[in-house]
């Protein structure tokens, strides 16, 4: 089965790269996996904060991960898996790739402010020529309407 691979952090821009990725998935009979990566410099402080720290963000992530996971689910019969990985972004994103063969796609969504599309969006096409599966990038202010005309 091929998986679309999608990032889940707190960018806006990231609910419409779930959207898609679940139409997409539901459409082809692939699945979905979220990733969350939680960056390392959240948790340099004494080793017990930093546990503390670490397990409150980790409940965070499976929380805003449900809500992503009953919307594909009930909407469009997709069941999505949440990884959660620990690191800097783009580094953990390409290890998840390589590390899942069945990862067929990895999609982002893009950012709409001055500021470009966003440093994941940025960062990784950078490198795509060397990716062994293909990059979609979602525009973040695509509406519903749209995408699902789309996927």
């Amino acid at each position: 089965m091929r998986k679309f691979l999608v990032v889940l952090d707190d960018s806006r821009e990231c609910l419409n790269a779930m959207r898609f990725a679940a139409m997409r998935a539901a459409h082809t009979g692939g699945g979905v996996t979220i990733l969350s990566v939680i960056p390392p410099d959240e948790f340099n402080h004494w080793i017990g904060v930093g546990d503390i720290m670490r397990e409150e963000a980790r409940e965070r992530i499976v929380a805003h991960f449900e809500v992503f996971a009953k919307w594909m689910r009930d909407k469009q019969g997709v069941d999505p898996e949440l990884l959660i990985r620990e690191g800097e972004p783009q580094p953990e994103i390409i290890a998840q790739v390589r590390d899942d063969p069945e990862i067929g796609v990895l999609v982002l969504g893009a950012g709409t402010d001055k500021k470009g599309p966003g440093p994941l969006v940025t960062q990784l096409s950078r490198i795509a020529g060397s990716l062994p599966i293909p990059i979609t990038i979602v525009p973040g202010d695509l509406s519903k309407e749209r995408l699902e005309a789309i996927t």
